[in-house]
């Protein structure tokens, strides 16, 4: 298991290793279907909601469609930035260090990504209870970040 780090060591790390790509223009086209694929994970998850037993093997499912929509908008976002990232980390690291204004917590990022790791590659499991720890505060994310990228767009 990772060690923890704070975002600035993070994004040092990340850009010591190149994890951070720079872009030569700003794609507004593919900003635009970050935002429709973000929305389309989410809207997925809230389908998959309806119903669903609290004791269900397919929270693992709404936690990871909520992760990737939060992942898809963060990395729209970055685009303004002309930039791109190897890993997910350096995304969020990237985010936190540069975008201060923005007020984003990186334990809520390390603690999404790293369960959200753990259901992809350890066998680990997502229960309705890890959902509730995050839901709001990844709406909440979600939505910020989407309506300020929207707000860019809207100025090109």
């Amino acid at each position: 298991m990772e060690q923890y780090r704070t975002s600035k060591d993070a994004l040092t790390k990340c850009e010591l290793k190149g994890s951070i790509l720079p872009q030569t223009e700003i794609d507004t086209d593919q900003i635009i279907s970050l935002l429709e694929l973000s929305e389309g994970d989410q809207q997925a998850a809230e389908k998959l909601k309806i119903g669903l037993d609290r004791k269900s093997i397919l929270w693992n499912n709404v936690y990871s469609l909520y992760y990737d929509a939060l992942h898809k908008i963060v990395d729209s976002y970055l685009r303004f930035d002309k930039i791109t990232s190897l890993n997910h980390i350096c995304l969020f690291a990237y985010l936190c260090e540069k975008h201060p204004e923005l007020e984003i917590d990186w334990n809520f990022f390390e603690k999404i990504r790293t369960k959200r790791n753990g259901i992809n590659y350890y066998g680990q499991k997502a229960s309705y209870n890890d959902w509730n720890s995050i839901e709001i505060q990844a709406r909440l994310y979600i939505k910020m970040i989407q309506e300020e990228v929207q707000k860019k767009l809207q100025k090109d």
